[in-house]
């Protein structure tokens, strides 16, 4: 029988990063492992399924990568380019055939999502926490700490949304 990991929070420290930095990495570890096991062997057709109504999977990914981009934008303290906020309008949209958009270019785009962000997260000052940033349009103030805290729950979010629509489109329409 094939022992399998603990969860990501589980496995220890992480060399040279801060503990109270650390569990936004292991976040992204965890989301993207439940990803792949969750959607592994779905067709193009169940990815970007409806099931019952819900929004795809497909939007579920393309989502995650997209908000935890953008959310490190503000946690780099700068704002949204219009490229961004047109990409975000963009995830919206379903592509005109399912095959557009494959899963293994959509998990691709979450893997590079969470380099990108793990980057800038393994650079951050842990003195730094508490420092201000500005969200938005409104630039609603918030800290870095309640960045992070946001990514890694913003993430999971999706990712429980995402794993349900796996199961649903699996179950609708099991893959030939």
């Amino acid at each position: 029988m094939k022992e399998s990991l603990p969860e990501a929070w589980l496995r220890g420290p992480l060399d040279g990063v801060d503990p109270l930095i650390a569990p936004v990495l292991r976040s992204f570890q965890q989301a993207a492992e439940e990803l792949a096991e969750h959607s592994r062997g779905l067709a193009p057709e169940q990815v970007w399924a409806r099931p019952h109504g819900m929004t795809s999977l497909g939007f579920h990914l393309r989502h995650i990568a997209g908000s935890v981009d953008r959310l490190s934008a503000y946690v780099a303290g700068r704002q949204l380019s219009a490229a961004e906020m047109e990409a975000m309008r963009a995830e919206q949209q379903e592509p005109a055939s399912p095959s557009d958009w494959p899963l293994e270019k959509l998990l691709e785009e979450v893997d590079r999502s969470f380099r990108r962000a793990e980057a800038l997260v393994r650079a951050i000052d842990p003195a730094s926490l508490r420092d201000a940033r500005a969200v938005g349009r409104k630039q609603i103030p918030v800290t870095v700490a309640g960045l992070l805290v946001h990514i890694a729950e913003h993430t999971h979010r999706h990712l429980g949304e995402a794993i349900s629509a796996s199961k649903l489109a699996r179950a609708a329409a099991p893959a030939s």
